[in-house]
């Protein structure tokens, strides 16, 4: 039996060159850096801020985890 604290609740860490500060266009999407999926937000968030903070000499570069399971099981309408 799978508890609410084990849940699978997927994420994704990605990260590249944004073409603007302001925003989140990246700027080569042939040098996105997918650097995996992780079975939860604290093991995302753990590998996002390894790869941030690897980073920090350019300016441009960002990195983002991005949700997966509220993609794939987005809440229905209200």
């Amino acid at each position: 039996m799978t508890t609410e604290q084990d849940k699978q609740l997927l994420h994704l860490v990605i990260g590249g060159e944004l073409t603007d500060l302001e925003g989140v266009e990246f700027k080569d999407l042939e040098n996105l850096d997918i650097v995996g999926v992780y079975p939860n937000y604290a093991a995302a968030y753990d590998v996002w801020k390894s790869k941030a903070q690897g980073t920090v000499d350019n300016a441009h570069m960002r990195y983002f985890v991005v949700h997966l399971h509220r993609l794939m099981d987005p809440e229905p309408p209200k």
